[in-house]
């Protein structure tokens, strides 16, 4: 049982939520090689595991130096099927999985997911309300040919702290708590990250929903330019700025060619 405590929101520990999804998910050459079937690409396959199996292959735990609690993150059978549950108590954690896909020959991404409740105190606008009980990132690799000569210099001093280049853009599907569906803002961190509000409030609570996005098309409202290389996937469910607690499901993910 958690301890009532004074909520102070975690600034520093937002800073480094963003900094570690740069961080981990940095490509530079080594990243896994996304296989392409047929059509489509399955990047979670959650469905074919077995409750209580460990994490399939290529998933990897994102976790940051200044936030000590953790969501945890389990297989379970929900609804008739294998899914990921993500269970956040005043904590923050994701999970990872490195690719390499072409946006442009696979611009669709399909995943399914369902919370159990929204945060209250979550602001989309702010940087003490940066927490949703559910997200999905898709970051895209760095290219120098890409950026001005002031962004190769950001560029260069953020490589010289992370110790490789971070991604070049990074959108994010929130469910957000109050910002209007359909509604695009700027992670209030890093005008680097682009989130695109999918759903928002409590009108859609405990219910399963398939969800179908054009990140090709979604990087280029987000950044006016062409998309790179898609190089990595994060999956987040966090509440340690709120002091809230929060719970969500995720299904398989899917990029597909339309």
């Amino acid at each position: 049982m958690l301890t009532k405590r004074k909520i102070v929101p975690n600034i520093a520990g937002s800073f480094q939520k963003i900094i570690g999804i740069l961080q981990a998910l940095i490509l530079a050459g080594f990243g896994v090689h996304a296989l392409a079937e047929s059509d489509f690409i399955a990047v979670g396959r959650f469905s074919s595991a077995a409750p209580g199996d460990a994490l399939p292959y290529g998933w990897e735990p994102l976790e940051f130096k200044k936030i000590q609690r953790h969501t945890r993150y389990t297989l379970v059978q929900d609804d008739g099927r294998v899914v990921l549950k993500a269970v956040s108590e005043q904590s923050a954690s994701g999970l990872a999985k490195r690719v390499r896909i072409d946006p442009r020959e696979f611009p669709i991404i399909d995943w399914q997911w369902k919370v159990g409740n929204i945060l209250s105190k979550g602001d989309a606008y702010k940087k003490e309300g940066d927490d949703y009980p559910a997200r999905i990132y898709i970051t895209f690799e760095y290219d120098g040919s890409r950026v001005g000569f002031f962004g190769r210099i950001k560029y260069k001093a953020l490589r010289s702290m992370l110790g490789r280049y971070p991604p070049l853009g990074v959108v994010t599907y929130i469910w957000g708590s109050k910002a209007p569906v359909g509604t695009m803002v700027k992670n209030a961190f890093s005008d680097q990250v682009a989130m695109f509000v999918i759903k928002s409030g409590p009108q859609n609570l405990y219910t399963w929903y398939n969800e179908r996005r054009n990140v090709y098309e979604d990087y280029k409202r987000a950044f006016g330019r062409e998309p790179t290389n898609i190089s990595g996937v994060v999956i987040m469910t966090d509440s340690d700025n709120t002091g809230q607690s929060a719970t969500a499901f995720f299904g398989d993910i899917t990029f597909r060619k339309n």
